[in-house]
């Protein structure tokens, strides 16, 4: 037998020997991937429908959001004074009052980490309410609202650092319609 085939023979013996392996280590790293993408917690916006409000009226703008499955985050009023509660800052345009926001309540649970203990939280889907009051003088136009949701999230066995999504609206700014006429008063002899 040449040398040479020797060789080549003894490198697809090793290449066989190293295939169940190399093939072990790829699902080791694809399984790797896949837990730790399942483990990483997200808040997210559902794109807000247009609100249209009368200029120098109060109007309501209602934010969803979802959490990923398998996530709670704390309520904006958690049930203890050292977990983050759930807040949304908004930078109004100008002219532009933002009012009252309405945070709903959480529901009340405990989880392994503090089995004797009920936080206040929320699950998938929850809803904030913002009033949003354009003063008079506002020109009738859309006028676009940025912000953030800072929130923090945990699983049934940690907690993971605050975050922030950011939020984005808009609201179209209307005039008032103008006063219904009155009928002019009419002469009491006009139906003679």
């Amino acid at each position: 037998m040449p040398r040479h085939e020797g060789k080549i023979e003894k490198r697809l013996k090793n290449l066989y020997l190293l295939t169940p392996v190399l093939i072990a280590l790829l699902g080791m790293a694809l399984h790797a991937q896949e837990s730790f993408t399942q483990k990483v917690p997200s808040v997210r916006m559902t794109p807000a429908e247009m609100t249209t409000i009368q200029r120098g009226k109060t109007g309501t703008v209602d934010l969803q959001f979802h959490i990923s499955s398998g996530f709670h985050i704390n309520s904006n009023h958690p049930s203890a004074e050292y977990l983050i509660p759930t807040a949304l800052k908004l930078d109004p345009p100008t002219d532009i009052a933002v009012g009252r926001i309405t945070y709903p309540g959480g529901k009340e649970m405990s989880f392994d980490f503090a089995p004797n203990e009920k936080l206040s939280v929320y699950t998938g889907d929850f809803t904030v309410s913002v009033s949003v009051h354009p003063l008079s003088t506002v020109l009738p136009s859309r006028y676009e609202f940025h912000g953030n949701l800072r929130y923090q999230a945990c699983d049934n066995a940690a907690c993971y650092p605050p975050k922030n999504v950011p939020v984005q609206f808009e609201v179209k700014i209307v005039k008032a319609p103008p006063p219904k006429g009155k009928n002019p008063a009419q002469s009491p002899h006009a139906h003679s």
